[in-house]
């Protein structure tokens, strides 16, 4: 069953993959990939520099800072679709659908029938004292996050089929995303750090594909290589993290890392002359590898960016996925963090700020996906926050509900988006209640989940991390407590915000835009139904079993928890107040919302103007790409252009090959004039050279 799990994906890409090489080739003989003629240029992607004077969050029409734009992916010349681009789409979306039946199938088989288990596929790699199998891990952890990778998965391939119709190069998009699937559950599934490395930067790879599919257009070029770039720094930092592992415990194999961590916890690394603590420093490189890939404070910036590729790319790799790996990472790795208080207080104060951080910034923006976007940045901040504080089943408990609800928000907004020919910017849209309503609620239920409102999913999951910050009655969990109830009242304005602008009031976008509006095929909506019920139930049906009473009977020791840790028990005992928290600062930012875009739609700006440089800074996203800009991208081009120009240019190949090349060039130049071809220029030479001689014999006589 894990064969089929995880190899149908790879099956489908491999299919996918060749009707989009075929097709390629139909177009275009001769043709080694798929080379497109397929132009995206309608004004996508403008960066123009905000400076809002008069600014207003709702209605002005400054463009700021490349928020916002259209979703152009069926705009520009016709061309015939690949041949087989149905082919595509049923083989792989039918494939992913198996993959995710199996995937539930596993989930009940391993926590109701604890059938955890090692599946050896082969003997990867022997080279010295390290000897690897490629093997699949399944335990509790391993079987959450198969049914959070291929449910969400599955009905993202199938929503792609209606979101997608009208572009040309299906079979290449759906190829992506199934290889994107496998080279998650790849990550999910291993049994060890190289086998972890290799779907941490297979999904990396796929996310690169994926974000930049619309090559054409250079704003999704720039998006997907800024992805990749962050994200190598991350990963540089998980390869120190892995290469210290193998040091220490002579394995990266977590079999052995785990029962060899109880007795390395009092290890040190020397590094630079000083002895560090050995486990703290490799929880630390681990971590900086989950801040890449989780979008986390100071690696954040290429989230936002990668909304440049198709929607239900954001809704796969940013809301369920591939930003949630550095949380299973933390998780999996839990028998070192828990021996590393001092790696942990540091994935706490990291998540904590990126939870408020990531929510500042969502109040201002203007592209539908980008608020959700931050939104998703915020979020995982709160699930690091957790597992900072020890209390991993809450924080995976919060991956598994938010990939539903932030899934139905990302298709949710792919639906707008679809509905609003390819409009983007939520100051142009308004009063499509009436006209949209199946998205409509689809998107209520999802704001609803995202706000913690009682009894959905969210509400006992990020409520549950509320908790759990408070109670670790620490300094670090104390301001964890306060960001996180702060980021929750601003996360329910932010998102009300967008409720209310997109769907309610009077419409503000043209006669014409506006009479073509039109709910979405079934073929998109059934992912949104079928979202939305994980969305409302998924939190009270699993609630005991994720960080209730059933903790230890369905987790059974995938996540470690040492002796001291007693975080569950304390979360039982906090105050009322910290309960009630929650709930209370999400009515006070919906109360915000309705006041500010429903009963006095001119707050908004009014604000704006009074506190231009607090609007500006939050516009602007707290100044992070210009601050990157200034300290490393342009000392890095002067150090390129130094070397290329001086170095290169003029020492090597001045001094070298085009330096002698010339000197040559020059001396023969003057040889060349001495050749007149006047009979008397060279009797006179000739003269010269018989004095010379005779003046040599002279002198030598003498």
């Amino acid at each position: 069953m894990y064969y089929l799990i995880v190899f149908l994906p790879l099956l489908g890409a491999i299919i996918a993959g060749v009707i989009a090489l075929a097709g390629a080739r139909q177009r275009h003989p001769g043709a080694v990939g798929p080379v497109d003629a397929f132009h995206h240029g309608h004004g996508h992607g403008h960066h123009h520099e905000a400076h809002p004077t008069a600014a207003d969050f709702a209605a002005h029409d400054d463009h700021g800072h490349g928020d916002h734009g259209h979703d152009d992916h069926a705009h520009g010349p016709a061309e015939p679709a690949a041949a087989g681009s149905r082919a595509a789409e049923i083989v792989t979306t039918g494939l992913l659908m198996v993959s995710a039946i199996l995937s539930w199938f596993a989930f009940v088989d391993v926590t109701l029938n604890d059938a955890d288990a090692h599946v050896k596929v082969m003997r990867w790699i022997s080279a010295g004292g390290l000897q690897l199998d490629w093997a699949f891990r399944v335990d509790t952890l391993t079987a959450v996050m198969l049914v959070v990778v291929n449910s969400v998965s599955a009905l993202v391939h199938l929503y792609s089929i209606g979101y997608m119709h009208e572009d040309p190069h299906r079979p290449r998009f759906f190829a992506y995303l199934s290889l994107f699937t496998f080279a998650m559950l790849m990550l999910v599934t291993s049994d060890n750090l190289v086998q972890m490395f290799f779907g941490w930067e297979g999904v990396g790879l796929a996310s690169y594909l994926l974000i930049g599919f619309w090559y054409q257009k250079p704003s999704a070029n720039a998006a997907a290589i800024k992805a990749f770039v962050v994200n190598r720094v991350g990963d540089f930092g998980f390869s120190l993290g892995m290469f210290a592992t193998f040091a220490v415990f002579g394995s990266v194999s977590f079999e052995t890392i785990f029962a060899a961590a109880p007795g390395a916890a009092d290890k040190t690394i020397n590094f630079l002359g000083h002895d560090w603590h050995a486990l703290t420093v490799i929880s630390f490189l681990l971590f900086i590898g989950a801040m890449g890939k989780s979008a986390q404070l100071g690696l954040h910036t290429w989230l936002p960016d990668a909304m440049e590729g198709p929607t239900p790319v954001s809704a796969l790799i940013h809301a369920a996925t591939m930003v949630t790996a550095g949380v299973f990472l933390v998780a999996r790795m839990s028998p070192v963090f828990e021996h590393a208080p001092d790696a942990l207080a540091f994935v706490t104060f990291i998540g904590a700020t990126t939870a408020i951080f990531a929510a500042t910034i969502g109040l201002v923006q203007t592209d539908i996906k980008r608020v959700i976007a931050y939104s998703t940045c915020s979020q995982l901040g709160y699930m690091f926050a957790a597992l900072g504080v020890g209390a991993y089943g809450v924080g995976v408990f919060h991956l598994f509900t938010h990939a539903f609800f932030k899934a139905l928000l990302f298709l949710g907004s792919g639906s707008v988006i679809h509905a609003m020919h390819h409009e983007q910017d939520m100051r142009n849209m308004g009063g499509l209640r009436r006209l949209i309503p199946v998205t409509y609620w689809m998107m209520v239920i999802g704001t609803l989940a995202l706000t913690g409102f009682p009894l959905t999913a969210g509400y006992y999951s990020k409520d549950a991390i509320i908790e759990a910050t408070y109670a670790a009655h620490t300094s670090v969990g104390t301001y964890a407590f306060i960001m996180t109830v702060t980021a929750a009242l601003l996360t329910s304005f932010y998102s009300w915000r967008l409720i209310f602008l997109t769907f309610h009031g009077a419409p503000r976008a043209s006669l014409e835009t506006m009479s073509h509006v039109h709910e979405s095929p079934r073929v998109m909506l059934v992912p949104l139904l079928l979202l939305s019920v994980g969305a409302l139930f998924a939190g009270i049906v699993f609630h005991s079993a994720f960080v209730g009473a059933g903790y230890d009977a369905f987790w059974r020791g995938a996540l470690f928890t040492g002796e001291h840790n007693e975080i569950l028990h304390h979360m039982h005992d906090v105050p009322a107040l910290v309960v009630y928290a929650p709930a209370i600062v999400m009515v006070i930012g919906f109360a915000l919302a309705w006041l500010f875009y429903i009963k006095r739609p001119d707050l908004p700006g009014r604000l704006a103007k009074q506190q231009v440089l607090i609007y500006r800074f939050l516009l602007n996203k707290w100044y992070f790409d210009e601050l990157y800009d200034l300290v490393f991208v342009r000392p890095a081009k002067w150090i390129g252009r130094f070397l290329w120009k001086t170095g290169d240019g003029k020492i090597i190949d001045g001094l070298g090959p085009d330096g002698v090349s010339a000197r040559v060039i020059d001396v023969t130049d003057r040889v060349v004039r001495l050749q007149t071809g006047y009979v008397y220029h060279y009797a006179f030479a000739m003269l010269i050279g018989v004095a010379a001689l005779f003046t040599w014999f002279m002198v030598r006589g003498l």
